[in-house]
C-alpha cells in the first residue's frame, strides 16, 4: 500500500480521520478521569459545581489533552509502515493528512500544552515539558525497545492523575493509589498490545518483549506483573486504613481473574485484542470505584 498516494476525501472523512489520529475517545476519557479525580478524590465533593468551573483545572486538563494528542500524532508519524501491517484501516498520516501537516500539528499542540501548563503553575509547566520530551523519544526510539517503551507510556498514564496533586494537594495519598492502579493496568495493556502487533513490529525491526522472549515467556512476565499489581493495591489500601477501598479492590479481582483466564488461553491476534479490551473495562471499573473511595 502506498500511503503517499492520498485519495481525494471530503470534509467528513477528513474530520473523522483527524479524530482517529488524536484518539478523540481516549482524550475524552482523560478529561473525565481528571475531573472525576478532582471532584471525587480530592474534593470536597459538595463543591462540585465550583470545581467544574475552576479555570485552573480547565487549563491543566486542556494542557494534558494537547500533549496527549501531540503524542498520538508523532507516534503515528513514526509508525506508518508498522501500522500498514498491524492496523491498515487506522493509518491516517500520509493517507488523509500530509506528513508535514502532521508534524506541524504535533509541534503546535505541544507548544499550546506547555503554555497552558505554565498558566496554572511553573511546576505543571516543567512536568509538561518532560512529558513532551518522553513522548518524542518514545515514538522515535523507545517504542521499539523491550519494556522501556511500555514503562514510559504507563508512567505517563499514571502521571495524568498525579499531576493534579501538584496544584491540589488534598488527599494526595488516595490519588496516588489510583495513579498506581492506572500505571499497572496500562502496563499490562501495553505488553498485550505488543503481543497483538508482533507481526508488524517484527517485520520492521522492533525488539519488543514478545519478539525477544516469545509469547509464552511474555505471558509469564504478565502473570508476575498482575501479581505485583494486586499485592501493591491491597498494601496501599491497608496503609491508608481504608477498608472500603480494600473491599472495592477485592471486587476488582473478578474481572482480573477473567483477564488471567483469557490470557492463559490466548494465542491469536484476535485473542490479544480482546484482552486489550478487557484491560479497558478494568480501567473503567477501577475509576468507577472513586465514587465510593
Amino acid at each position: 500500500m502506498n500511503v503517499s498516494a492520498r485519495p481525494k476525501i471530503g470534509l467528513w472523512e477528513y474530520v473523522a480521520g483527524s479524530a482517529r489520529l488524536v484518539r478523540m475517545t481516549n482524550l475524552v476519557i482523560v478529561v473525565l478521569t481528571q475531573y472525576l479525580t478532582r471532584i471525587l478524590l480530592i474534593g470536597p465533593r459538595q463543591d462540585w459545581r465550583k470545581i467544574i468551573t475552576d479555570s485552573d483545572l480547565f487549563f491543566l486538563s486542556l494542557s494534558t489533552v494537547c500533549i496527549a494528542a501531540a503524542g498520538y500524532i508523532i507516534n503515528d508519524y513514526f509508525d506508518i509502515k508498522i501500522d500498514i501491517v498491524n492496523k491498515p484501516q487506522r493509518v491516517v498520516v500520509g493517507r488523509y493528512l500530509k506528513r508535514r501537516w502532521a508534524m506541524g500539528a504535533h509541534q503546535l499542540l505541544n507548544i499550546l500544552g506547555a503554555a497552558l501548563g505554565l498558566i496554572v503553575s511553573p511546576y505543571i509547566f516543567v512536568i509538561n515539558v518532560c512529558s513532551i520530551t518522553l513522548l518524542w523519544f518514545y515514538s522515535a526510539r523507545y517504542k521499539r525497545m523491550p519494556f522501556i517503551g511500555n514503562f514510559i507510556v504507563s508512567m505517563l498514564t499514571g502521571l495524568t492523575l498525579l499531576i493534579l496533586t501538584l496544584h491540589y494537594p488534598d488527599n494526595r495519598h488516595l490519588v496516588f493509589i489510583y495513579a498506581v492502579f492506572s500505571f499497572f493496568i496500562s502496563l499490562i495493556r501495553e505488553v498485550v498490545k505488543d503481543m497483538e502487533d508482533i507481526k508488524g513490529d517484527e517485520a520492521h525491526g522492533c525488539r519488543t518483549l514478545p519478539i525477544i522472549w516469545g509469547i509464552r515467556r511474555t505471558k509469564s512476565f504478565l502473570y508476575g506483573v498482575i501479581s505485583v499489581f494486586v499485592v501493591t493495591l491491597f498494601v496501599l489500601a491497608q496503609a491508608l486504613n481504608n477498608y472500603l477501598l480494600t473491599i472495592l479492590f477485592i471486587l476488582l479481582l473478578i474481572p482480573l481473574s477473567w483477564l488471567l483466564l483469557k490470557l492463559s488461553r490466548a494465542d491469536t491476534r484476535r485473542d490479544f485484542k480482546q484482552i486489550s479490551g478487557i484491560c479497558k473495562i478494568i480501567m473503567l471499573l477501577g475509576l468507577l470505584t472513586m465514587i465510593w473511595a
